[in-house]
This record gives C-alpha cells, structure tokens and sequence, in this order.
C-alpha cells in the first residue's frame, strides 16, 4: 500500500525480522526480479580467501537435455529429432568433452567452460519427484528432503554456520534482499533487509539525514538498517535509473538487478552471499531451444552469467556461482513442441574459484529401459552433494552442520570433491 504526502520521499527500504516484523518493516516493494545479499564475514579457509557466492534460481523448470545435450547417446537425435533443425539455426553446438555438447545460445559458458571456470553438474535433482512447481520450488529453496510449507531456506541456515573472526562474532546476521519479497531459500531466523529500485524516487540527502537523526536517538536497530540501504541505494542508483517505469520486467531489468548485485559483492564492505532468480522456465510449448522460447531464455541466462562476471572480475577468482532449477522436463517433445514436467536438470557452476572445464555426470542414458517412470531423465546426483560440498569447501562450513541444519536428514547424501580450487 502506497501512502501520500512527506513520506513519499521516504528510502524505499524494508528489514524483515521473523520475531518482530511489524516494527522492522517500513517499506514495500515491487519488483519481478528478486536477489538477497548478505553483509560481510571472512571465512576460516586457510585465511586466504575472501570468498562470495551467488545462487540462482531458474523457476519453472529447465529442460537440462537442450542446455547440455547428451550428443554422445545414440538415443539422444532420435528422441529429440523435433527439436534439431530448430538448434542448427542457432549455429553449432558447443562441445564440452565427447559425451555432451552445450545449447548454441550459451557462448560465454562454454568460454568460461574452456577456462576451467565452469562445471556442468547433468542428470541431478532435489529429493522431489512429484510435478508440482510450487512443491518442487519450496524443495529446492528449503533444503528439506520433503514439502513441510515452512517458512526456513537452507541458505539463511547455512548463516549460522558461516565461520567468523573475533571483530565480526557481534555482528547481527543481516541479509539484504532485492526485490519484492525474500526468497524462501533466505528465509528464517536472520534479519533480513530488502531494497528495491522500482520506478518510485530515491530519499533527498536531507530527508535520509533527519530520518537517520529520528532513528538515532528513537530506534538504533533502524538506524543501523536505515544506514545500510543509503549505502545500497548509492551503489545501484545508476543501474536503477535504467529500468521500466511499471514493473521490472525484460532482459533490461534482469540485466541490471545482476549488475547491482555484482556492484554490492564487490564492495570491500559489501555483501558476500547472494540469491536471485529467473522466472520463465515452464516450456510446455514453443520450446524450440534454438531460435524458440527456450532459446531465448538460455540466451538470457548466458548474458546474465557474462554480466556477472563482468560485474564480480575484481573478485572473480574467489566467486562461486551455482544456477539451479526445481527439476527437469520430459524426454520426449509433446505434441506444441515443448516438453511436460520431469525430473532430472542439469545445474551450473561457474566463478574463478571453481574446479571446471568437466561435466559431472553418472550419466543413466536415454533408452527406454532407462528413463524414470518411463518419461524423464532419471537423477543419478543429488543437487544437496553439490550445495554441501560448495559450502564446505567455499565457505568453510562444517560439514556435520550441513549434514544435520542446513540440510536436515541429508547424512547420507555424499559431497563431491573438489568443485571448489
């Protein structure tokens, strides 16, 4: 709800707090495009690394099979015949190793593939194995091996465990969050600010300074936040003056909430953590993952992997980015040339600090005998071994705590060595 008058000119600002959110929160938000960041900490990893993360989120469900195709299945051509005239347009594929070649439209991946800087985890998926994307998604986000319809995402858990030098143990864990609500997967006991840079105006410099002096003397923890966002509001108000006058939607939009996530997680102050999302993914029809819906997606996806590194080079070689979806698409094409709900996806892994140039994959292959439930890709890795191990090994969390907090129940799904350099 939008009030008149004064307040207009009020910081567009939000902090969330589970146990008090009625007098933490004093703004909302609309936004399409979601990203959370948290403040600062140092990990314990050797004392050598500075190190940031970024999760993204791609809603709807991918088609794994057309983003990093099996070329080296005999069944693959056969079972996508309908779909390979479309992919030629787009130009070559992009071999990644014998087995598997990448969609046409991913050309900076496949440039950071052949730098060592990406990784293709194939034939993986959450616990979930129904159809339902509100389900699969609260999976996904929660880190729970089951649909609960909690409110708690293994990242904002993952929080607690995050190692931290003596000057920073006081420091309230606060995440920041971009856009119009937080993310499930940054939900729960941490406090959580939010910052939009919709169309309404920023605050004059004299209305943020009487504000601050207000909140000083009324309400310290308010300060502390409001304080915290000018900070933000400064760092994305050149990206902000770019985006459409009613809503944040478009390539534009995307483009630019990830420029001003990679401008925050590159501030020596800033942020270090980060999650945001794509919508978009739900392809039952008009896939074509050439020149198509499809195609166009994994275009933008791919402008979005080279906006970031971009963004984040200064700290590149210690960023690692992992893109997830809530779970694949049929094997086989539907008859308006999409595909239905399935279950095994690819996921990626891209950042200087990551262990790339392969694609991990016990792959089950695509015959008929193969395929789970007779109809999907079937998963052969749990997404959980690759988020635990890139927490451990990146962020310096132990791993007992993943086992038992930040992934409940998941002591035996086995982390992968080495994705982390």
């Amino acid at each position: 709800m939008r009030s008149t008058g004064p307040s207009d000119d009020l910081a567009r600002l939000c902090v969330a707090d589970c146990e008090q959110p009625n007098r933490r929160r004093f703004l909302g938000l609309s936004s399409a495009f979601a990203a959370s960041l948290l403040l600062p900490y140092r990990s314990s990893l050797a004392g050598t690394r500075d190190p940031r993360f970024l999760f993204v989120v791609l809603r709807g469900a991918l088609d794994g099979l057309s983003a990093a195709m099996p070329v080296g299945d005999p069944d693959f051509t056969k079972i996508r015949e309908g779909f390979m005239a479309d992919l030629s347009q787009a130009g070559a594929a992009l071999p990644i190793g014998p087995m598997f070649a990448l969609n046409p439209q991913l050309k900076a991946l496949a440039g950071l593939y052949a730098k060592n800087q990406a990784a293709i985890v194939h034939a993986v998926a959450t616990p979930y194995r129904d159809r339902s994307h509100f389900d699969g998604q609260e999976v996904l986000e929660s880190g729970l091996p089951n649909v609960t319809h909690g409110d708690s995402g293994w990242l904002n858990r993952a929080l607690a465990g995050l190692p931290r030098s003596a000057a920073l143990a006081a420091r309230d864990r606060q995440s920041l969050a971009v856009g119009p609500v937080v993310p499930l997967v940054m939900r729960g006991a941490v406090p959580v600010m939010s910052w939009s840079p919709e169309h309404l105006g920023a605050a004059s410099d004299d209305t943020v300074a009487r504000l601050l002096s207000l909140y000083q003397s009324r309400d310290p923890m308010l300060a502390q936040a409001l304080e915290q966002s000018n900070l933000v509001t400064a760092e994305t108000s050149g990206m902000a003056a770019g985006l459409p006058a009613k809503g944040a939607r478009g390539l534009d939009a995307m483009l630019a909430m990830a420029d001003g996530a990679a401008r925050l997680l590159v501030r020596p102050d800033g942020p270090r953590i980060a999650a945001l999302s794509i919508d978009g993914w739900d392809t039952h029809a008009d896939e074509k993952p050439g020149t198509g819906r499809l195609g166009k997606l994994l275009g933008l996806l791919d402008q979005l992997f080279e906006h970031l590194q971009q963004g984040l080079a200064p700290v590149w070689n210690d960023t690692v980015i992992v893109a997830a979806t809530e779970f694949g698409r049929t094997v086989r094409i539907n008859g308006t040339a999409g595909t239905d709900h399935g279950t095994g996806t690819v996921a990626f892994l891209l950042g200087g600090a990551v262990k790339g140039g392969r694609v991990i994959a016990d792959w089950p292959g695509l015959a008929d005998k193969s395929l789970y439930e007779s109809r999907d890709l079937k998963p052969t890795t749990d997404l959980r071994a690759v988020l635990k191990t890139v927490l451990a090994e990146h962020l310096g969390i132990d791993r007992k705590f993943l086992d038992e907090h930040v992934f409940p129940a998941s002591g035996n799904v086995a982390r992968i060595g080495g994705l982390v350099g």
